[in-house]
């Protein structure tokens, strides 16, 4: 999955449930693609994690996404 707020708390329940999750940074998925613009992101992220050098982001714990959120300035 890619990494984001609703990601880790997925992550966090599929853990659970006894599954293997891998987050991917957001940026990472870089190359571009024809198709619609769900289809593009989907190709980006099979291709990225075929890569060798493919580096994966831990799972936050609730407390962190908390911090972070705390952490964040306000953008109006």
């Amino acid at each position: 999955m890619e990494a984001c707020g609703t990601a880790n708390h997925w992550a966090r329940e599929l853990t659970a449930l006894g599954h293997t999750v891998r987050l991917i940074p957001p940026l990472t998925p870089n190359p571009t693609f024809g198709g619609t613009r769900t289809t593009r992101r989907r190709r980006r992220i099979c291709e990225a994690v075929s890569r060798p050098s493919m580096r994966f982001v831990p799972i936050k714990t609730v407390e962190q996404q908390a911090d972070t959120v705390a952490h964040k300035p306000a953008r109006f």
